[in-house]
């Protein structure tokens, strides 16, 4: 942020302040008397150049401090008790700024400075058992022989300035710690001659691990390096290193033998001199052995038996063509030619077989074509990712492999005629074109599966019948159909118990277009939509419930009759608005009667004579003298009831049974009810429960529950007054009524009523 200064706005409580790239110049006790609670400051990349050690007398905690990369010159020293890390590395002192009075007790990293390394500066901290020390400078100038192994430590890290003289300091860390690690090995300013670098040669030496970073040396001055740590240095790596120059040492003279170096290796080669030189680094008796990233196009493999037990070639130019010699390596367990141009596997399998126990082929140009493959019954781990591998890949693998790794390749199918992989526990098939996931007919052992980026619709069924032993499983990232053939695939994670890689981010929909985009855990198969046998069983028990319920209906609610009745009632409205256009009904009857035939008798020899002592020319209707014979019982009860200024009806329990005499009732309920109550007459002649009438004339009974009817006395005397009742309710105008009810030629005489004026009248309406 460009800061100047230490912001003053710092929160009490802050425990980590980090403030390096920054312009600082200058710090004072007040920048952090706030942060009390300070425990790590980094203010490295900065421009300070006097530190006041007491400027962190309020920060008690502090344990951590980086200084380095500034411009510091001078320090002023304070007990500062708390510090474990303290780095002053790559700062402007003259000689090292080393405090003596003991008050840094716990520090444990130690990073210093200076342009002169002189012993009396080392022997300030003696009483230190420090773990790490780093030696960082800008310069250095002047180095005191003996210097380094003063101190008491287990790592320590030199960075020289470039075009220094290192051998004075390698030979003397040689001395003092237990890992080493240099950076910046080269220029020409080295000592004049062989023999003098010779006498060099430590006997103390106490590194075990060696690690030479940015080296750029003559092919002499290396092998030099290669040839003096015969008593402790067991592991020797190189990075980034640039080898050239005219080679006079004759490479015969040195003896590799009884050394105690383990692992050489080499990262990130150059070089500028005939390679067959480098194959003298197979004359050391090493285990192992690794040379990356050399751009190396051939490699001579020794002829005679060697206690190579690794060897990686990774990331070079290497072909088919280091297959040609035979090998021996009684003891190579791990062989890796990672990123060469490799191509014909059969060839590999030649090369490897009884040699190694794991095998890295990945990311070359290797293919196989049906040819014989000879493995070591020991291979057990083979890493083939990134090649252009198709389904044939899986005729030449060794019967004994445990780990497979196919990723990034061009793998379809597995197919059924492969070799039974019994031993087989680990898989990865990520970022092929599988269509499916594989079975394990083949794979009984497979535990671990990986078929993450493929082209994986919707797994077959014969995965879960077959890969019984499958504990893990990464098949996300892969376009899911989501439709009933995933949900066994979707309750697998259920059976897995969380073992499912990925799960649930991974694993998305694809189609159908509603889902796409839907996490598999969030869709909702249901099994009856998926199952089609208990698809078909719930539709049958479906329609056997509804059949028993429309049986039951029709027994107990009288469903048939309702639904003859809404056909009825629908033509009759239909032939009414047809018909009809004006508002108001026209009459053709004074009254319609309906009864049932057991009391036909009194409606013929008591209702009817006493009404026709009111007048002589009352227009009667009803059904054994005024239907039609050209129309049907429905059609002709709807037109009386139409046609007639009001409706008797005789009540009985014999006419809630009568089914005609429910259609008459239903249609006079549901045609005049509507215009108005009087114009319904009910006459109770004979005592009716109300549970007797049906629950479809609710307007009924009411009527009923109210005493809204004329009740037929039993006691003869009383007659005189329900018909006086009955003349009232009906009120029928006569003149009115007769001119709308024009007489017409009679068809038939009912035998029972000739000579009457009420009974057989045909009217136009009929």
């Amino acid at each position: 942020m460009s800061l100047r200064k230490v912001p003053s706005d710092l929160t009490p409580t802050t425990t980590t302040l980090d403030l390096s790239y920054n312009l600082l110049f200058k710090l004072q006790s007040s920048d952090f008397r706030s942060v009390s609670k300070l425990k790590v400051l980094i203010l490295c990349h900065n421009r300070i150049q006097e530190l006041d050690i007491k400027t962190f007398e309020f920060n008690k905690e502090l344990n951590y401090l980086d200084l380095s990369y500034s411009r510091l010159r001078t320090v002023t020293w304070y007990a500062l008790a708390g510090v474990r890390h303290l780095d002053l590395s790559f700062n402007d002192f003259d000689t090292m700024p080393i405090h003596e009075d003991g008050t840094m007790s716990h520090l444990e990293i130690l990073g210093l400075t200076g342009a002169k390394k002189k012993k009396s500066d080392f022997q300030k901290i003696p009483y230190l058992y420090l773990n790490s020390v780093f030696l960082g400078s800008k310069t250095l100038s002047n180095y005191e022989e003996g210097s380094l192994p003063i101190l008491n430590m287990t790592k320590i890290y030199i960075v020289l300035p470039m075009d220094t003289n290192f051998w004075v300091l390698l030979l003397d860390a040689i001395k003092t710690s237990k890992i080493l690690e240099m950076t910046n090995i080269g220029g020409k300013d080295q000592f004049a001659s062989y023999g003098t670098k010779k006498n060099l040669i430590s006997e103390n030496s106490e590194t075990s691990i060696l690690l030479l970073n940015k080296v750029n040396l003559l092919w002499d001055e290396l092998l030099l390096i290669f040839s003096v740590w015969h008593t402790s240095v067991e592991y020797f790596q190189i990075r980034h290193v640039s080898l050239g120059g005219t080679i006079y040492l004759d490479h015969n003279s040195f003896d590799y033998s009884n050394t105690v170096t383990r692992t050489v290796k080499l990262d990130h080669v150059h070089f500028y001199i005939p390679q067959e030189s480098v194959y003298l680094l197979h004359k050391m008796d090493i285990e192992n052995l690794t040379i990356s990233d050399a751009q190396m196009l051939h490699i001579l493999f020794p002829t005679y038996p060697t206690r190579f037990q690794y060897l990686n070639f990774a990331n070079n130019i290497l072909t088919d063509e280091i297959f040609k010699k035979p090998i021996h390596l009684p003891h190579l367990k791990t062989l890796s030619f990672k990123g060469n141009k490799l191509e014909t596997l059969s060839l590999v399998s030649y090369f490897a077989n009884n040699t190694s126990l794991l095998i890295d082929l990945s990311q070359n140009l290797l293919q196989h074509e049906n040819k014989n493959c000879f493995w070591p019954e020991t291979l057990i781990t083979m890493n083939l990712s990134s090649n252009k591998f198709a389904d044939s890949v899986f005729r030449c693998l060794p019967t004994s492999i445990q780990t497979l790794d196919l990723q990034n390749n061009k793998i379809q199918t597995v197919p059924k005629e492969i070799i039974h992989l019994k031993s087989l526990q680990e898989l990865n098939l990520a970022f092929n074109l599988l269509t499916d996931l594989p079975g394990c007919s083949h794979f009984k052992k497979l535990s671990v599966l990986n078929i993450e980026m493929n082209l994986i619709l919707s797994p077959s069924l014969e995965f879960f019948r077959s890969c019984q032993e499958v504990k893990t499983l990464n098949a996300g990232i892969n376009p899911f159909l989501c439709t009933c053939e995933l949900r066994d695939f979707i309750q697998l994670e259920k059976y897995l118990k969380g073992k499912m890689v990925g799960w649930s981010d991974s694993y998305i929909c694809e189609n159908p277009l509603n889902l796409k985009g839907t996490q598999l855990k969030d869709v909702c198969l249901p099994e009856l939509f998926c199952n089609t046998v208990l698809l078909i069983v719930t539709i049958l028990v479906v329609i056997l419930v509804l059949g028993i319920a429309m049986t039951f209906c029709c027994h107990h609610f009288d469903l048939p009759w309702y639904l003859r009745m809404l056909g009825q009632w629908t033509q009759t409205w239909l032939m009414v608005r047809k018909t009809t256009q004006q508002r108001k009904r026209k009459v053709h009857f004074h009254l319609f009667i309906s009864y049932s035939e057991r009391v036909s008798a009194w409606v013929k020899h008591e209702l009817i004579p006493n009404l026709e002592k009111e007048d002589g020319s009352v227009f009667i209707c009803f059904h054994e003298g005024n239907f039609d014979p050209g129309k049907t019982v429905t059609e002709n009860i709807q037109n009386c009831i139409e046609k007639s200024h009001k409706s008797i009806f005789v009540l009985s329990p014999h006419f809630v049974q009568s089914e005609w005499c429910h259609y008459e009732l239903y249609f006079a309920h549901h045609n005049l009810f509507h215009e108005t109550s009087h114009s319904v007459i009910l006459i109770l002649l004979e005592p009716t429960p109300l549970y007797c009438i049906p629950t479809r004339y609710p307007k009924l009974k009411a009527l009923m529950e109210k005493k809204a009817y004329l009740e037929w006395p039993k006691d003869r005397r009383k007659c005189g007054l329900f018909l006086a009742h009955l003349r009232a309710a009906i009120n029928v105008n006569l003149l009115e009524t007769r001119a709308m009810c024009e007489p017409q030629t009679f068809r038939e005489l009912n035998k029972e009523s000739q000579g009457s004026e009420i009974s057989l009248i045909r009217t136009g309406c009929l």
